[in-house]
């Protein structure tokens, strides 16, 4: 047997096999169908994500210097949000999803009515690298879109600047965006997983993921598990990079990943954790 044999044969035993998400699938599947295909499904998922992964930065936020522990971890320590920065950036963030997110969710369903849900799970591979594959393209997409809106000073001023209110971020600032800006986003983080022909376990998976990690690259803290840590190489930027792009505007475009900043010479250092 030759090795492309071999290789076929892994393959198609691979196919055949069933996922070990397989269980779980089904059970949904056959359980809640209608809810899953819901075109509001998606949107109450990431808002419901978005509000409940921001809730442990935002208790730390609270209890700030009382927290010596945590706030050693704190990238710009002196810089806590108030009240009234968070009051602002929750009613801009459900001002947005009211306005804007649900009405375009009831659009899509019109334009692309929910399909039957597969009967196959995805395995976990195809999970993970499809997830993977979703966040490196909109690394690439938003790092195309975030340089533009900061070397043309009208994108900036009329679409961008609101995010930039901040300049040592948290987590609930993550979602304060102009409207034009949050349309981009879900529009990409919509198309892209259709054009990688994703299965709808992954797709989910990859909005639930895409809001982690933006909250996290958001977050003010620099945490031993911090997804920049945990990732080897430098690949990843992760909160600290991030935090110096509010600092220093014209660096570190890449909302995740640090390769494209890296090529483009607009990466900047941003080592700031307090690791003692």
């Amino acid at each position: 047997m030759t090795l492309v044999h071999v290789f076929e044969t892994i393959w198609d035993t691979y196919k055949t096999e069933d996922s070990l998400l397989q269980p779980m699938w089904d059970y949904v599947r056959l359980n809640h169908s209608e809810t899953l295909r819901s075109p509001l499904f998606p949107v109450i998922l990431t808002v419901a994500s978005y509000f409940v992964l921001c809730l442990p930065y935002l208790v730390c936020d609270i209890m700030g210097k009382k927290w010596p522990a945590v706030n050693r971890y704190k990238i710009q320590p002196d810089k806590m949000p108030t009240t009234a920065m968070l009051l602002h950036c929750s009613g801009v963030t459900l001002y947005n999803h009211v306005v804007l997110v649900f009405p375009a969710a009831v659009v899509q369903w019109m334009w692309r009515p929910p399909v039957p849900l597969p009967q196959r799970a995805p395995s976990l591979f195809e999970l993970a690298g499809g997830v993977t594959a979703n966040l490196l393209l909109f690394d690439f997409q938003y790092f195309i879109w975030h340089f533009l809106h900061h070397k043309i000073r009208w994108l900036y001023v009329t679409f961008h600047a609101i995010h930039h209110n901040y300049s040592a971020p948290f987590a609930l600032a993550t979602q304060c965006l102009g409207g034009w800006e949050l349309v981009t986003v879900g529009f990409w983080t919509t198309l892209n997983p259709i054009l990688l022909r994703c299965h709808l376990l992954t797709i989910w998976m990859f909005m639930v993921a895409h809001v982690y990690v933006s909250v996290e690259d958001h977050c003010g803290y620099d945490f031993p598990w911090s997804m920049s840590r945990l990732i080897p190489f430098g690949v990843y930027g992760g909160p600290s990079k991030h935090d110096v792009h509010h600092q220093k505007p014209n660096t570190n475009f890449a909302p995740h990943f640090s390769h494209w900043d890296k090529l483009f010479g607009t990466h900047t250092e941003f080592s700031f954790a307090k690791p003692q």
